[in-house]
């Protein structure tokens, strides 16, 4: 009956460890995929991450730079809370 015992936790101990390499297999791989061509944002830490230059300044203030194929979008908030955006498009310049 012991002998029977001793093989049911060792199996077990056996799957156990098969399982946690699969899970840790899967996390790697999760964390080499990039975010697909098109979207707005990243993937980083398991949290969405918007793509694009982004600058905080002390008094709530900022400035972000996406880039997205030819063109340009600048966004930008002052600190009194006024936003503005702009675009520019140079065909001459790809990517």
């Amino acid at each position: 009956m012991k002998l029977n015992a001793g093989k049911s936790l060792t199996i077990g101990a056996v799957m156990c460890g098969a399982a946690l390499g699969l899970a840790s297999a899967a996390t790697a791989q999760a964390q080499e995929q990039q975010t697909p061509k098109g979207w707005t944002y990243e993937i980083k830490d398991g949290k969405r991450v918007p793509k694009g230059n982004r600058v905080n300044n002390p008094d709530g203030s900022w400035r972000e730079e996406l880039k997205q194929g030819n063109c340009v979008t600048i966004k930008e908030r002052s600190a009194s809370g006024e936003y503005k955006e702009t675009r520019q498009c140079n065909p001459n310049n790809p990517g």
